[in-house]
Parts: structure tokens; sequence; C-alpha cells
């Protein structure tokens, strides 16, 4: 206990000085609580307002993936340059280095594999067990137009709930099904839905026409899903596009680790979204990077 004796008036109060009273730097999410706000910042760089998220949840439904088969050498070295990462609890516990730093965004639904309906998923994790983690995020699949539509938005539902009781932001991410248009009317469509219903950010797919719409009609940041893979450069492309447009960033994973040079990717979408190096630029920026590992593995 401080000592009690010789204690002077306080008179310092300013009073012509006002109390700062900021906004927070991503978009919808000035009225969080400090816990959710300060997740998020582990998610987003303050510097930037964007992301590179390396997702590599796609076991989760898919199983051994190509690149993902030893998570441990492939993965983990690119965590550094990775601003945050998805992924299950099951590759969490089990191979990511437990000093990594930056946010996790940790898997929350699933169920199906692709042998039956994806869309029929549930909760897979309790709401504690994210706490124990330390996650930044929890994602949770919403299948829009699909069979299972009302159970994928309560699953959301549920987990921005139990998110918001103890200051852990959801991610909405919005799933396109085979026989649905990957169209600004449809993106719009998904991703205000899940804005609307708490979601915190929200993950959707890029497409060429009207993206600056989807963006501009969801309230809460927009992470652009990275998709199939691509030619790097068209990846580059892509990820300028959707940060041009107003997205915050990218989640990005077979256009990553899939890549002939992972490493020399993921710094190159690096310097796209938190730089807006054009995406040419950005292309030879990958293959000097890629020149000299494989210098260095000679």
């Amino acid at each position: 206990m401080a000592d009690t004796e010789d204690v002077k008036d306080a008179r310092n109060y300013l009073p012509g000085v006002p109390a700062p009273h900021d906004g927070f730097f991503l978009k919808g999410a000035h009225q969080l609580d400090w816990g959710m706000r300060n997740r998020l910042a582990r998610i987003f760089r303050p510097a930037s307002g964007r992301t590179v998220m390396l997702a590599i949840d796609h076991g989760y439904f898919l199983g051994p993936t190509t690149g993902l088969e030893r998570v441990d050498v492939t993965i983990v070295p690119l965590l550094e340059h990775a601003d945050a990462l998805m992924c299950t609890r099951g590759i969490l516990r089990s191979t990511i280095p437990a000093s990594f730093g930056n946010g996790v965004v940790m898997r929350a639904s699933g169920g199906p594999s692709t042998l039956k309906e994806l869309s029929n998923e549930q909760l897979a994790v309790d709401i504690e067990d994210a706490v124990r983690m330390n996650v930044a995020a929890m994602a949770v699949q919403v299948f829009i137009g699909g069979e299972h539509e009302t159970q994928s938005v309560h699953n959301m539902t549920r987990l921005v709930d139990a998110g918001l009781r103890y200051g852990i932001p959801t991610l909405g991410v919005t799933a396109v099904g085979k026989d649905l248009a990957r169209d600004a009317r449809y993106l719009g469509l998904a991703t205000r839905i899940c804005a609307e219903l708490g979601a915190q950010v929200v993950k959707t797919y890029y497409c060429d026409r009207g993206f600056e719409a989807v963006t501009a009609g969801c309230p809460v940041p927009i992470v652009m899903a990275g998709g199939k893979k691509l030619p790097e450069l068209d990846a580059l492309t892509m990820a300028y596009s959707a940060v041009d447009q107003g997205a915050a960033g990218v989640d990005m994973g077979r256009n990553i680790f899939q890549s002939e040079a992972p490493a020399a990717m993921i710094q190159a979408v690096g310097k796209v979204v938190h730089q807006l190096m054009k995406p040419a630029r950005a292309y030879e920026y990958y293959l000097s990077l890629k020149e000299e590992q494989r210098k260095r593995g000679r």
C-alpha cells in the first residue's frame, strides 16, 4: 500500500486540454470493447489498417491438401511474414509455435467433409477453448443460399454472442456453392447479412465487377479470400484490385503455400496489401526473392 504521509493535493488536471477520444483504425470497430479492439489490432496492422492472413485451415474438410502435408515444414517458416494465421485448433496445438505473436484466427465451425453436403456445418469449438488458446478471432462458415443457410447463420450468431461475452471477434466466412454466382449482387447480400447479424469481420471472394460496392455496403472490414491457385502475377493483381477497392487485406492460402516460392510470394503479397505496390512491380519483387532463395539453396 502506498505511503500516506506527505501526500500533496493533486493540481495538474489540465482543464484546458481535452481528453483524447480517438476512434479506432478499423471500419465499424470504434464502439467495440477494448479487448476486442486489441485482438483486432493483432490481426490488422494499425499503420495500414490491412492484413495479410495466411489461411491453412483447409484440412478441416479437405484432409491433407497439397502444400499442407507437413505444416511444420512448409508453413511454420512463413509465419514471420504473416500478420495473422487462420487455422484449426488441432494444428494450432500440435504444430504452431507458441512464440507466434501475431493474431490467430481459429476455425470454429465444421462437420461435413467433401463427401457430404458442405453447408451442414455445426459449431465445432467451445468459446472457453478459444479463450484458453488466446486466439484473436473465431471463424465460422456462412452458406447464404445454401441448403443449410439458416443453420449456418445461426452458428454465426451463437458464436457472435459467445465472442461478445469474452471479447473475441467473429469472422464470418461467406461460402459460395457451385451453383451460386460470385457476383457483386450475391457477395453484397452475403457480406451484409454477416455484418448485420454481428460479425466484426467478413471474408469473401473478389469479383471483377462491382467489388467496390460490396466493400462500401459492408459496415465492417472485408478480407478477400484467395480462392483457387492462380499464376503468381494474377494472384497479386487480384490482391491489388481488392485492397484498391476497399478490402482490408487478404486471407490467402493456396496462392501462397502452393506457389513455387511460398516465402517470396507471401512477402510480395505483403507489399501489395500494405504498400499498394503495383502488381507488375510486386511480381518482379517476387521473382527477385525467388532467385535469392534459389541461390541460397545451392
